[in-house]
This record gives C-alpha cells, structure tokens and sequence, in this order.
C-alpha cells in the first residue's frame, strides 16, 4: 500500500488570493449590513455571517467594526472618483449618481444612513469633489450663467438629494407616480430626468 501523499502547504501567492477574497466579501457583506442598518444597529457577527467567515478574521483583516466602517467609506470615495471624473458636465455625474440606486443600492443606503446618523463628528465625507463642483458653479455665476442670488453649495446639497430620492423617498415616488421606485426600469428614467433638469437649468 502506497503512502498517502502529503498535504501540500498553499503557496503565498495562493493565501494572498484568499485573503483578497476574503476582504472582498467582508467587505460586500459589510455594505449591505450598514445599508440595511446604519452603523449602530449594524453588527458585526451578521457581517461575518453575510461573508461566510468567522468574527475573528474581521477583526484581523479591519481591526473591528469602526476599522471596517472606514474600510467602506475610502472605497465610496473612490467610487465617487470614478462617477464624475474631472471635466465631466454635471448633468451626466449626477445621471451616474442617480444610477447608483441600480448598480450600488447597498452604498446610497449607507449614505443615506451617514446623514441620518451624522451628529456633528469629525468623521466628514470627503468634500473634494463637491468642492470643485462648487467652484465650477460659481464660476457660471461670474460669467452670468446662473442667477446670482443661487448659493452654489446650497445648490449642489439640492442636486445631490434630488440623486437620491429614489432611497430616501420610495414611498413619494409610489405615491405620486404608482411605479416601484426600486425598479431598474423607473431608477434608469429617473436618472434620465434628472440630467435633463440639469441642463435646463443651465448646469451643463
């Protein structure tokens, strides 16, 4: 009788494709919980059991709930990167921002839970991008392109919620038009007008 073979030890670059996995899941598992959630009443065991994985491998992998919640926003951040790039016309960031209920409902639920639970703490959303737009709006207002009497930040909090009506607002939506708000095919003609208000107003 042969000798069983021995069992062979998984190579670094194997238990680096695992750890990537694992993170990756983590990760998805962790969006949806917050989104379902908010922060407080997210926990970190339904996390790991969303993931498939133990409690203890979150905390190795983010150093706990708070670790895993920073985790989430840097990948939002960069997310937001990715939807309005530099020198793209406003109506079509906030198309994409409003695509967002389709493609990443469990984030906008995040982000939607971050200002309901927001209490005034130094944890801020990154202002970068909305800064720039910021400036680009006021310089529409210099040039005459927009009214003067507009406030460009208030404006682009406005633009923002309106991107998100269809999370923050489902049963308005019902009420008002009798669709599913969370449909992709109401979501994809809402991004739609969205845009198409934009440029009416003059932004883009």
């Amino acid at each position: 009788m042969s000798a069983s073979t021995p069992r062979r030890s998984p190579k670094a670059q194997e238990r680096h494709r695992d750890s990537e996995r694992s993170r990756a899941l983590i990760l998805d598992a962790a969006t949806a919980e917050f989104g379902a959630h908010g922060y407080a009443g997210a926990r970190v065991s339904a996390i790991a059991a969303r993931a498939g994985v133990n409690v203890q491998l979150i905390s190795y992998y983010f150093d706990g709930k708070e670790g895993l919640y920073q985790a989430i926003s840097r990948q939002w951040q960069e997310r937001q990167a990715q939807l309005a790039p530099a020198g793209m016309p406003l109506p079509e960031q906030l198309r994409r921002f409003a695509l967002e209920a389709v493609h990443n409902p469990d984030g906008v639920r995040l982000l939607a839970w971050t200002g309901l639970e927001y209490a005034g703490s130094e944890a801020r959303p990154s202002t970068d991008m909305f800064a720039e737009t910021i400036n680009e709006l006021r310089k529409r207002q210099e040039a005459g392109d927009l009214p003067a009497d507009l406030d460009p930040a208030c404006l682009v909090v406005m633009l923002m919620a309106m991107t998100m009506a269809p999370t923050t607002l489902p049963h308005v939506i019902e009420g008002t038009s009798g669709t599913d708000p969370r449909s992709p095919e109401f979501l994809n003609r809402f991004a739609d007008q969205v845009a198409i208000l934009a440029r009416h107003l003059g932004l883009g």
